[in-house]
């Protein structure tokens, strides 16, 4: 009885600290202090030759730790497409932890397998796409990206006549990738995961705002992956895939769409016409962890051709129980053990509902050009369309914007990040929190505002 007491005022403890973080986010520094940062090193020590006990394990990580996050949870952090975390999702992700299923089989971990399957036929309705594709719950778009691809690669490959998951890459047929000159990073890592190559990719001209142009496609011969985005990173803004699945479909390509926050506009009735088209595609990449405000990590793959994910990620084995009526979530995962990332994308759904998914797309829309008006009646270049949540803003030549960019952070009001947009310096502006108000945007907009005067008048002295 003494030991469960201990359990119980340690998970109560965690808890309540817990609680006190959130409640603090909206009036804590989005920065932490430089004294915080510095007070990290206190972890560093060597491992402890005796046991610690667990209270006071919980107390260092708290009285050093907190203090030296970045407030990612508060509404006015904009840095990287950073969602907050809905309070129903950081709930039921705290009880979906004391659960600790690994969601690797239905008959082992039912409720949570079933909880996943459930999440995956509501985000297919939800943004629309073929009732007949399959999911994959993994750590973010990055994996996401990945598995799209290894599908891809799978269905692409036996189109060719080729066996790839059984006879590799070895003498196998080319296989030609057409990207975007704006493509993420991350499809350009999956691609080198896959044996593709890094630099091995036809880069595709886009236009003003990051968008491929069509009309300037070379032309699909053999067997070919081509990769477009739904919201540029920078300008959020979409490629034209219908388009670019007229061209290239009728020839065997593969179309793969990296939505990683952008795919999400598809839930809004007043944003959707971004998506329009992109149902054609045959692969698609989400974040949970961004737009829906899950907490981390949190991405999706959905691949029109099930069978094409399912070649490419299943395993057997003789202890392993495959062979089911019910659909085995690590049939579609990169991994075997990983922990119910669906238990939180459907509580967010759940609580929201279509209307509630619909409603925080537009409020952070708004926010947005909310934040591109105040800069651009300050005298300040914003650089971009804002069709979604994305603000580019340049506060004049780069080392100034470099200057002015690192004065916010350090001032701690907010936190937007630096970019070089098409060979611009810029800072960016992402807003895709749940809980950020137009107070916070108008408090954010006097601290930019304020440190960017600033800056400018100590440069000119």
């Amino acid at each position: 009885m003494a030991k469960d007491h201990l359990v119980r005022q340690l998970l109560e403890s965690a808890a309540q600290r817990g609680i006190d973080y959130r409640e603090s986010s909206p009036e804590r520094r989005v920065a932490p202090s430089a004294a915080a940062v510095s007070d990290v090193g206190r972890f560093i020590e060597p491992m402890p030759e005796c046991p610690t006990a667990d209270l006071a394990v919980l107390e260092q990580l708290d009285e050093v730790g907190t203090p030296a996050t970045v407030t990612m949870t508060g509404p006015r952090y904009f840095g990287f497409v950073i969602g907050g975390s809905l309070p129903v999702t950081v709930a039921s992700n705290w009880l979906a932890t004391a659960w600790d299923q690994n969601v690797g089989m239905h008959e082992v971990t039912p409720a949570t397998a079933t909880l996943e399957r459930v999440a995956m036929n509501w985000m297919i309705d939800l943004f629309g796409l073929p009732e007949e594709a399959s999911a994959a719950f993994v750590t973010g778009a990055t994996i996401a990206n990945f598995a799209s691809l290894a599908a891809a690669r799978n269905r692409v490959y036996r189109d060719a006549g080729w066996n790839v998951e059984a006879d590799g890459l070895y003498g196998a047929p080319p296989i030609s990738i057409m990207v975007g000159e704006e493509v993420h990073p991350t499809v350009i890592k999956g691609l080198g995961l896959l044996g593709f190559g890094r630099e091995r990719v036809v880069r595709l001209k886009v236009d003003g705002q990051g968008r491929i142009d069509p009309t300037r496609m070379p032309k699909v011969e053999g067997p070919t992956i081509v990769c477009t985005q739904a919201g540029n990173v920078n300008t959020g803004a979409f490629d034209p895939v219908q388009d670019i699945c007229d061209a290239v479909k009728p020839a065997g390509a593969w179309v793969h769409v990296d939505g990683a926050f952008g795919l999400w506009a598809a839930a809004s009735p007043d944003r959707a016409h971004l998506c329009n088209g992109f149902q054609a595609a045959d692969s698609w990449a989400t974040d949970a962890h961004k737009w829906l405000n899950v907490p981390y990590d949190s991405g999706i793959a959905f691949v029109r051709d099930g069978a094409a994910l399912k070649a490419a990620m299943s395993i057997s084995a003789e202890y392993l129980l495959t062979d089911s009526e019910f659909r085995n979530p690590s049939d579609y995962t990169p991994e075997l053990s990983r922990r119910a990332r669906g238990v939180d994308v459907w509580a967010a759904l759940k609580s929201l509902g279509k209307s509630g998914v619909a409603e925080m797309i537009d409020r952070c829309c708004s926010n947005a050009r909310r934040f591109a008006a105040g800069l651009e009646a300050a005298g300040y270049h914003v650089l971009n369309d804002v069709v979604l949540n994305q603000v580019l803003v340049s506060f004049g030549e780069d080392a100034q914007t470099r200057r002015i960019i690192d004065a916010i952070q350090a001032d701690g009001t907010c936190w937007c990040g630096v970019t070089v947009w098409q060979g611009q310096t810029a800072m960016r502006i992402s807003v895709c929190n749940w809980s950020t108000t137009q107070d916070d945007v108008d408090q954010s907009l006097d601290a930019i505002l304020s440190i960017a005067k600033s800056e400018v008048i100590n440069e000119g002295e």
